[in-house]
């Protein structure tokens, strides 16, 4: 089940327990050809463009379009890198005014791992337009198609 909650005035927590090993649950979060099987595809959007320098510095980019010809874009840039326990990168959204920090830790208890993403925005202001924007749809959306993943891949390789 996805916790959402905003422990300060400028900041997001998600956080949502895998049955899977954390090795396994960081692949899925890094490697391209996983990404494009779960990563916001869901409501009649797909992952149309998938990039990912995976380096501290290292750019990453997404864009997702529907049968509408609408798209949705994020990028940003590797912060800080900690194979398979933490991720920090910067993030900034297709029509948002500001940059964000999301630092991602995974944390694996008997085969079990808890991911918790905490975003910080610049303002208050930003912080609520995200959540009001329907955020809490798409990451449980994405995130329901992640466990999924993580599942066959541990059930038949792939």
């Amino acid at each position: 089940m996805l916790t959402i909650t905003t422990p300060t005035d400028r900041e997001i927590v998600m956080s949502r327990d895998f049955d899977a090993p954390r090795s396994l649950l960081f692949d899925a979060l890094t490697n391209l050809a996983l990404l494009k099987r779960w990563f916001g595809l869901f409501g009649g959007w797909a992952l149309s463009v998938c990039e990912i320098d995976l380096r501290v510095g290292g750019p990453f980019h997404f864009v997702w379009r529907n049968a509408e010809g609408a798209s949705m874009g994020i990028r940003g840039v590797y912060r800080e890198i900690v194979v398979p326990e933490r991720i920090v990168h910067t993030e900034v959204f297709d029509g948002y005014p500001s940059e964000a920090i999301t630092t991602t830790v995974l944390i694996e208890h008997a085969g079990r791992t808890t991911l918790t993403s905490t975003i910080l925005y610049e303002s208050r202001e930003i912080r609520d337009a995200v959540l009001k924007s329907g955020m809490e749809r798409g990451v449980k959306a994405s995130y329901e198609n992640l466990d999924r993943l993580l599942q066959s891949l541990q059930q038949n390789g792939g």
